[in-house]
């Protein structure tokens, strides 16, 4: 090979460092999982976007393809198991499987514990932790193959500061957080040793829709003061986060990443 086509070939890598691999991203109709199917297709993978909503998926998918991107939209939730592994049956079916799972999908909603708010308590835990387990459930098995292939996968689950600090009002969300930071550490255990990557990324604040789900009138305040006093985290540095995990050389796994936006204390 010629000086210049290695170069080429180097130059190419850097560009589109994630060409060839296959990534899903669950929760991709809106905020951090729309931000990171953009900026994974960037990189060159082709993308699956996971989702409730038909009509968003189908633009994003527009918009990552009148970009040169390749992207394929699945309408599933996350808390239907059989749907979900219809959907990663799919990926299998069309793409050959998947070697990059960006676990993202989640809600918030806080409330003071007193007012025991059983469903928004049951929703929380059925999409935060019942919809995680169906995803890596029905994914995990075409990471360690595609580990086994090529030496490297990645499974990236979106865990919250709030799995670290306290938050009166928000102890169920939480709570469901917590079990997605040390979840992870413990697939890492397990997976590590197959070359499947695993990490928890734990962001501060992010502008999102997720503050719109808040119905809870202290935690809806305090959500407004806090957008005053400070400039929240945006989904695109989120997503760029991914990115940056899923194109480390092999050899390297962040198992977890907290990022904050710079005005939040804790």
């Amino acid at each position: 090979m010629s000086t210049n086509t290695t170069a080429a070939t180097a130059a190419s890598t850097r560009k589109a460092p994630l060409a060839g691999r296959v990534a899903v991203i669950t929760g991709a109709s809106s905020g951090i999982g729309e931000a990171s199917a953009v900026e994974l297709a960037a990189l060159g993978a082709r993308v699956v976007v996971l989702a409730r909503r038909a009509d968003r998926l189908a633009e994003l998918v527009a918009r990552i393809e009148k970009d040169g991107g390749q992207a394929l939209a699945i309408t599933a939730d996350v808390t239907d198991r059989a749907a979900v592994q219809a959907a990663a049956d799919r990926v299998a079916a069309e793409f050959g499987g998947a070697d990059l799972l960006f676990n993202n999908a989640g809600v918030m909603l806080p409330a003071p514990i007193e007012q025991v708010a059983t469903d928004q308590w049951q929703h929380q835990i059925d999409l935060n932790i019942t919809g995680l387990m169906n995803v890596i459930g029905a994914f995990t098995p075409q990471l360690v193959a595609a580990a086994a292939e090529r030496g490297v996968a990645d499974l990236i689950n979106t865990s919250s500061i709030a799995a670290q600090n306290i938050f009166p009002g928000f102890a169920v969300y939480c709570g469901t957080k917590a079990y997605v930071t040390h979840m992870s550490r413990q697939l890492r255990a397990e997976l590590g040793a197959k070359n499947v990557r695993v990490a928890a990324i734990e962001p501060g604040i992010v502008g999102t829709e997720l503050q719109n789900h808040v119905t809870d009138p202290g935690a809806q305040a305090w959500l407004e003061g806090a957008a005053q006093a400070m400039e929240f985290l945006t989904p695109r540095d989120i997503a760029q986060t991914v990115g940056f995990l899923a194109s480390l050389p092999p050899r390297v796994n962040l198992q977890q990443v907290t990022i904050m936006p710079t005005g939040q204390p804790s």
